[in-house]
């Protein structure tokens, strides 16, 4: 796999809390088609614990979870089959 992913859509999720924060990411992968992928930008704590999982869950392929200088953290998702 490349260093550089093709982000096809991203939501921002640090206004909610949980559990709307898997809610809302559910939402966005849901407009995908299989093998597109998600970038959600997420607050540390709760949902960096569960959003993750949670989509793993569901049957998508987490790529990358990384931590950003501010605290905040960017989950890459690519869509799994439904």
């Amino acid at each position: 796999m490349a260093d550089e992913i093709k982000i096809d859509d991203y939501v921002d999720i640090t206004d909610v809390v949980c559990p709307v924060t898997f809610v809302k990411a559910k939402i966005a992968i849901e407009e995908l088609e299989t093998g597109q992928i998600l970038s959600v930008h997420m607050n540390g704590g709760e949902p960096v614990q569960n959003v993750p999982r949670s989509m793993k869950e569901e049957g998508h392929k987490v790529l990358k979870l990384n931590k950003n200088d501010d605290g905040t953290y960017d989950l890459v998702v690519e869509k799994g089959d439904e």
